[in-house]
């Protein structure tokens, strides 16, 4: 079963392009998008930074461009994930009246992990910590959508 999954972080160049880039590395039959809350980088591709740690691991980010969540992105995916508590605030904010399409953090699929949330490596400036995150929950969600 093909399942349409969207990625979302705060501005789109770091986080949800990285787990974008990573989830459809270890499963591309999926149709998958990444967005954030911001329109701050609107067409802009992932943070260089980010890109150079992704490419180390061997996954490549380059093609993707930010976009703005919308509240469209409801009824185009299955399954919205959040990066963290107010991406995801902010994502239910915009939620259509009887939409009940699943948003879940990403951090969900990783619970071996402890973490709560993805930190923003904008600002933390651990792009590996957040790529070991990111790959965590990758793995988490592909088993999850097996199971």
């Amino acid at each position: 079963m093909t399942h349409r999954i969207l990625f979302v972080c705060l501005g789109n160049i770091c986080r949800s392009p990285a787990a974008e880039g990573v989830f459809r590395a270890g499963t591309p039959h999926h149709v998958t998008d990444s967005a954030g809350t911001s329109g701050w980088h609107i067409g802009d591709p992932p943070y260089e930074p980010m890109q150079q740690a992704a490419r180390a691991r061997g996954f490549d980010l380059s093609d993707l461009r930010a976009r703005q969540f919308e509240p469209a992105d409801f009824d185009r995916f299955d399954l919205i994930i959040a990066m963290d508590d107010n991406n995801l605030n902010d994502i239910e904010a915009l939620r259509p009246r009887e939409n009940e399409t699943p948003v879940r953090l990403f951090t969900d699929f990783a619970p071996q992990t402890g973490a709560d949330h993805v930190p923003d490596p904008y600002y933390t400036r651990d792009f590996d910590g957040a790529l070991d995150l990111i790959e965590a929950a990758a793995d988490g969600l592909i088993a999850h959508l097996k199971g």
